[in-house]
Parts: structure tokens; C-alpha cells; sequence
């Protein structure tokens, strides 16, 4: 993610669990084939409307229920790469951080509406509505947060700063 986030929003309401973005019926199947059912719950066409690089909103309690990381894996899945709503389940939205997707807290997510063109500024703390012409102020994201984000994850990060130590160690034997 080397640019501001931008893409037309996928707008939710409140309590949005993880049931509801992966049912658990399809859990058994590989996150590739379950990401078909993401969100059948309350939205059947959910993944026909879903395009890489849409964001999905949501307003409060998102993520709530169990503590699988199936919900996000199913949205990243599908090329979410961020997701806003107003408050979050703390497991699901460590769970995005740890899979790589960006995830914010914005107070005004009832301001948006289905299908907006979004663009994320996560350094300044702005979520600007291009459909609307507003702006929305929302936390900005820690550089070291920002550093798994840009990692694809918890792992990716782990990876390259292992590598980066043992580049180090050997550079140091050498010397």
C-alpha cells in the first residue's frame, strides 16, 4: 500500500459479526471458495458488488462474535484492504492489522453511503467522500502499524525483520 487507499465503499450498519462476513457453515472450505459466501447473511450479492480495492463500512460494534480470523481472511480475500466503521470487536480489528488491512475508527460513518468513492489519507486522519465533496476525521495510523499494513501482515513483517537481523549479524561477523 504505497498510495492513499481509494474505492467505492461497501456500507454496512451496526453489529456486523463474523458470522455475518463468514458464515460458519463454509468454514470448513478453503478461504478461496468460503470468500463466496462472504456476507450471504444480509446481502447475497455482497461479492458480485465486491471489486479489489473496495472499502468496507461499517458503524459500530463491527467484527463482534467469535474471535476467527475467517472474517477478515474472507474480506481480504476478496481485495478489501481497508475497512472504517465506528467501533470494533478489538480481536476482528486486531485481526485486519495482523492480515495486513487497514483498519480505522471514524465517528462519521453514517455519512457514507453504499457505493461513495472514498480516498484514506491514514497519516493525516481523513477519510475524504469524493462522491460528496466532505471530509471525515478518523485516527491516524502509527507508523509501526503502518509498517505491518505495508508488510501484508503481522508474518511479512516478522519475515523481513528477521531477514534484516540476520543481514546485520552476518555483516557484523564479516567486519
Amino acid at each position: 500500500m504505497t498510495k492513499f487507499p481509494q474505492g467505492r465503499a461497501l456500507k454496512y450498519g451496526d453489529n456486523i459479526n463474523t458470522d455475518i462476513i463468514s458464515p460458519p457453515a463454509y468454514m470448513e472450505l478453503p478461504v478461496a471458495e468460503a470468500a463466496a459466501y462472504a456476507m450471504s447473511p444480509i446481502d447475497p450479492d455482497f461479492v458480485k458488488n465486491c471489486r479489489p480495492g473496495a472499502i468496507f463500512v461499517a458503524e459500530n460494534n463491527l467484527g463482534s462474535g467469535s474471535s476467527r480470523e475467517t472474517a477478515p481472511l474472507t474480506l481480504k480475500q476478496l481485495g478489501i484492504t481497508t475497512v472504517i466503521a465506528k467501533s470494533y470487536a478489538r480481536i476482528f480489528y486486531r485481526n485486519c492489522i495482523n492480515l495486513g488491512i487497514l483498519a480505522l475508527e471514524c465517528q462519521d460513518t453514517d455519512k457514507i453511503a453504499y457505493h461513495d468513492l472514498l480516498t484514506v489519507d491514514y497519516q493525516r486522519g481523513l477519510i475524504r467522500n469524493e462522491t460528496k465533496q466532505e471530509s471525515y476525521r478518523c485516527d491516524p495510523i502509527p507508523g509501526h502499524i503502518m509498517a505491518i499494513i505495508h508488510c501484508g501482515g503481522l508474518f511479512g513483517y516478522l519475515k523481513q525483520k528477521l531477514a534484516a537481523a540476520a543481514t546485520a549479524e552476518r555483516r557484523d561477523q564479516d567486519e
